[in-house]
């Protein structure tokens, strides 16, 4: 399974990527450009946690690696992997409901709380990827 050995970058296609879940201790990136955004992220094996202008976007539990994240006003999609079963959660709008799918396969509708949290389980053992997407409905 692939790690973001820069703990967080740019892709050519316009999204971003980040986590590196193999290590052992905490390593982090602040201030990081991208779309007139600041961006900061926390990772390890224990979690990913990733900040847009200080405010919270994503966290996995354990540790994760994210790829092609892309994020608007309409939801976020992205390819997760790790080295076992994760929870993820997201900030996205307060008090919103929300189309999950995860592979391809409808997962439900959910709806952020106050704060506009909501929390996804993925399974990644013996997988090279999870397909998430989350689309406000």
């Amino acid at each position: 399974m692939a790690v973001v050995k820069e703990l967080l970058k740019e892709d050519k296609n316009g999204s971003l990527s980040f986590g590196d879940y193999t290590l052992g201790v905490k390593a982090k990136k602040s201030d990081f450009p991208f779309d007139g955004n600041l961006y900061k992220i926390k990772t390890f094996n224990e979690i990913t946690k990733l900040e847009k202008n200080d405010n919270f976007l994503y966290e996995s539990v354990p540790g994760t690696a994210v790829f092609e994240f892309k994020e608007d006003e309409n939801g976020v999609s992205f390819t997760v992997t790790g080295e076992s079963d994760a929870e993820i959660t997201l900030g996205l709008l307060p008090e919103t409901e929300y189309d999950v799918r995860i592979e391809g396969k409808d997962d439900g509708v959910m709806k952020t709380n106050l704060g506009g949290k909501i929390t996804i389980s993925v399974e990644l053992e013996n997988n090279s990827g999870i397909a998430v997407e989350i689309t406000k409905r």
